[in-house]
């Protein structure tokens, strides 16, 4: 079972996801789990949560967690530090989630609410 907890700010909430550790699919379809029984389709992931392994674009997690959040239309915001070492395919993948309006990477709550909660 994962742990969360649920933000309001101005009205509008998202879902945190930044105490426990994100290790597979079935810890996503726990986090899209909480999103519905919720009714809350902003989530913001704490990369720090996250396994080495969705740092490996090889084991395919990131991209079948990103696949499964735009299925159930959720907006995920990660939250990765700055000083963070990241392989280049994935500083990639990056610069193309940012691109679009179902995913987005920032380094700061505060920039990934400014997004999330526009």
């Amino acid at each position: 079972m994962v742990k969360y907890r649920l933000i309001t700010k101005n009205d509008k909430s998202y879902i945190m996801c930044d105490e426990i550790k994100i290790c597979s699919e079935q810890d996503i379809l726990d986090i899209i789990s909480a999103c519905f029984g919720n009714k809350i389709y902003s989530l913001i992931i704490d990369g720090n949560t996250l396994s080495e392994d969705f740092y490996d674009l090889k084991t395919k997690l990131l991209g079948m967690a990103l696949q499964k959040f735009i299925i159930y239309n959720i907006k995920v915001v990660f939250i990765i530090e700055k000083e963070r070492t990241i392989s280049d395919r994935f500083k990639e993948l990056v610069l193309e989630i940012n691109k679009g309006d179902n995913f987005r990477v920032f380094y700061s709550v505060e920039d990934a609410e400014k997004w999330l909660l526009r």
